[in-house]
């Protein structure tokens, strides 16, 4: 009796995924989390609009969802300023970097990232054989001379850059983008994931011909339009290499009722204005927790703020632990010196409340097991 015949790629790749869900831990724990704060979920949900639209859409839940997601693409070229030729949709942003990879990378084939940058992308690499190459961030930021620099000495086909970034919550503005495209060798393309563009500053977004064929933008509908669990996302950029997606993806992966509720988000412009204010509250209220317990917290442009804990990486996983022992789900970065901090997304007044009263306590077995200094 045999069974199946991996190829050696697969077979020699760990049997891993980029990030353990909330829910596993819970079960693991033996309890549920109190605060959950770990996933960047935007806790104050989608718009009412939405909610209804994909109710409604529940009762032809049984017809194909249109695969050429015609109406979104219409909505969302008339706001972005370009063709619906230009744009393409998929199960998330996490998708469509599957794609995106398959579309261009082979085996050996060089692709450029940040050390502890948004880690589904290497996932991606490592499953299609890519040679991936890791570029230090400077200081709390991905750096974008150096990442084009490493580009260009190895001959990369893309090289990725989250803006705003996940995990630190730092920011490029879009005129420092567009100025260091000059710097992006030929044949390689940027993928700029903006998962958290709606909650930064004015200008963060660059402006970059739709035309261009050297950057590929990614957004979704995740983050501040809170529908993470109907996994839709999208790319916009140059109408041949978005053609090219039809290759390749997955026609019927977005469901019908997700597009439904999509296309009533995108319209709702005065609910994702309320998100906005209170993801910013939120900011600010988990700023004021950690600076009650002694702690700093770096300038964020997303729906998270990272949290230096004061110590290096051990002293920030205790506190993380001890957090999730008290029922608080947070994250942390991956790779040091950013994993001095943990990541806390923005949550209801009731969650920061649970995290102002727990953080204190948390810290303090965290320093009893990881003595700083």
């Amino acid at each position: 009796m045999t069974g199946p015949r991996f190829p050696r790629l697969i077979a020699d790749l760990p049997a891993t995924v980029p990030f353990v869900g909330p829910e596993q831990l819970e079960r693991a724990q033996g309890h549920e989390f109190r605060a959950r704060l770990g996933a960047n979920e935007n806790v104050f949900g989608p718009s009412p609009k939405a909610i209804a639209a994909l109710r409604a859409a529940d009762s032809e839940i049984w017809k194909y969802a249109d695969p050429s997601h015609c109406d979104l693409k219409a909505e969302l070229s008339a706001r972005l300023g370009c063709g619906p030729e230009n744009i393409v949709f998929g199960e998330g942003i996490d998708g469509l970097l599957g794609y995106l990879v398959r579309l261009l990378v082979a085996p050996g084939d060089a692709v450029v990232t940040s050390d502890g940058a948004y880690p589904t992308f290497n996932f991606h690499v490592n499953a299609y054989g890519g040679a991936l190459h890791k570029v230090p961030y400077a200081g709390d930021s991905e750096d974008m001379a150096a990442l084009f620099a490493r580009a260009a000495e190895v001959d990369a086909k893309i090289v990725y850059l989250a803006n705003p970034d996940n995990p630190m919550g730092s920011w490029h503005s879009g005129a420092e983008i567009e100025a260091a495209l000059a710097q992006l060798p030929a044949g390689c393309v940027l993928a700029l994931d903006e998962a958290y563009i709606e909650f930064a500053p004015e200008g963060t977004a660059p402006r970059i011909a739709i035309d261009d064929p050297r950057v590929i933008r990614f957004r979704t509908f995740s983050k501040a339009y809170g529908m993470a669990g109907a996994r839709v996302g999208y790319a916009f950029g140059a109408e041949p290499l978005i053609r090219a997606f039809d290759k390749i993806r997955n026609h019927f992966a977005m469901n019908r009722a997700a597009q439904a509720g999509a296309l009533a988000a995108l319209r709702d412009d005065d609910w994702l204005g309320q998100v906005r204010d209170k993801v910013a509250k939120a900011r600010l209220r988990i700023g004021e927790v950690a600076q009650q317990n002694g702690l700093s917290v770096l300038p964020s442009a997303t729906n998270f703020v990272a949290v230096d804990c004061g110590g290096d990486g051990r002293l920030a996983k205790a506190v993380l632990q001890a957090l999730a022992a008290r029922g608080v789900f947070v994250r942390m970065p991956f790779v040091a010196p950013q994993d001095r901090c943990i990541r806390i997304s923005a949550g209801t007044p009731e969650d920061l409340d649970i995290l102002a009263a727990e953080l204190p306590i948390a810290l303090a077995q965290a320093r009893e097991t990881v003595p700083v200094g």
